[in-house]
């Protein structure tokens, strides 16, 4: 099975979420969640983390959480290790709780965490477990808009996004919130990136750079051919544009030119476009002609080390994963 990748490094924030295995309850009585807040008030006394937001479902939870000292797998090998420990002894049961890994996304705070953060809240209301999220007991959106505060959540960073006045932000927190009722609004999930990262694009390149190219390369990586498309189009063009020393029109038609394979090979394989876009640069090829093209170049790269040396020259221009 393929697996997620983790990037983490110091000051990171992720939107965390684990299911109930075979999607079956994690959460039994008023006690367990009582208990998983424990267990994260544990947690963050061991590791340091900071929690911004949170929701307890029946059968999984979502976290948003902040590592200031870049150790996020060792504060879910804990949380989720310790709750399951509870369970399986308060139920007279073994084996696994939650359905495989937890999955983490690293988030860009400055475009997504406070659209997250009501995503999470308005849980509930999705599921129809209630008609207004300040009616469910089990999430932080409680101790955003009253004066009670929580004190396993840090509302600093959020509320800090709508105004420096506590009160005031509070209650614009709660509108900001309110006007997400009743609408088919667009889950900001559906622009996660390779599976694992939720940003702008200059987020997204600085999170990839963390990553060691070696890292996804192999078959078992999820998302990994997302993960490798580390550049756009106009970036490896112009990078193919240099290492030849012509222009893009000098070689688009050329059949015969070693710059024109090379640029089909690597929007191929680095860019993420589709072989009907990729034609459409070349002057209109094929969708099999870029195949062709692609797949002959590879085999000439692996007869010829003078070539795979020009291409990870290439490469090496504009990918944050050199060669």
């Amino acid at each position: 099975m393929a697996r997620p990748l983790r990037i983490e490094y110091e000051g990171a924030i992720y939107h965390v979420t684990a299911r109930g295995n075979e999607r079956s309850k994690i959460f039994f009585t008023k006690r367990d969640y009582q208990r998983f807040r424990d267990y994260i008030t544990e947690a963050k006394s061991k590791f340091g983390f900071k929690l911004h937001s949170y929701v307890l479902m029946t059968n999984h939870y979502h976290l948003i959480i902040e590592t200031p000292h870049g150790n996020l797998g060792k504060i879910m090998h804990y949380l989720n290790g310790s709750y399951t420990t509870y369970i399986n002894t308060k139920r007279k049961r073994s084996g696994h709780l939650f359905q495989g890994r937890y999955k983490a996304i690293l988030v860009d705070k400055d475009t997504y965490l406070l659209e997250l953060s009501r995503y999470l809240h308005l849980n509930p209301v999705r599921a129809k477990m209630i008609e207004s999220p300040e009616l469910y007991t089990h999430s932080s959106y409680g101790s955003y808009i009253s004066n009670c505060k929580e004190e396993i959540v840090t509302h600093d960073m959020i509320l800090g996004m709508l105004t420096g006045d506590e009160e005031s932000a509070r209650q614009r927190y709660k509108a900001y919130v309110e006007c997400g009722l009743g609408e088919e609004s667009k889950s900001p999930m559906a622009n996660v990136y390779g599976g694992m990262i939720l940003g702008g694009n200059g987020f997204i390149r600085e999170a990839l750079g963390r990553l060691q190219g070696e890292k996804v390369e192999g078959d078992e990586v999820a998302h990994r051919k997302a993960l490798r498309a580390c550049a756009n189009t106009e970036e490896i063009l112009a990078a193919v544009c240099g290492h030849y020393g012509v222009s893009f029109e000098m070689f688009a038609e050329d059949k015969r030119s070693e710059a024109r394979k090379a640029g089909v090979y690597l929007l191929k394989k680095f860019s993420g476009a589709t072989n009907k876009e990729i034609g459409e640069l070349f002057g209109g090829l094929s969708y099999s002609a870029v195949t062709k093209i692609a797949q002959t170049f590879s085999i000439q790269m692996a007869e010829n080390k003078e070539l795979q040396g020009r291409i990870r020259k290439i490469v090496g221009l504009f990918s944050v994963f050199k060669g």
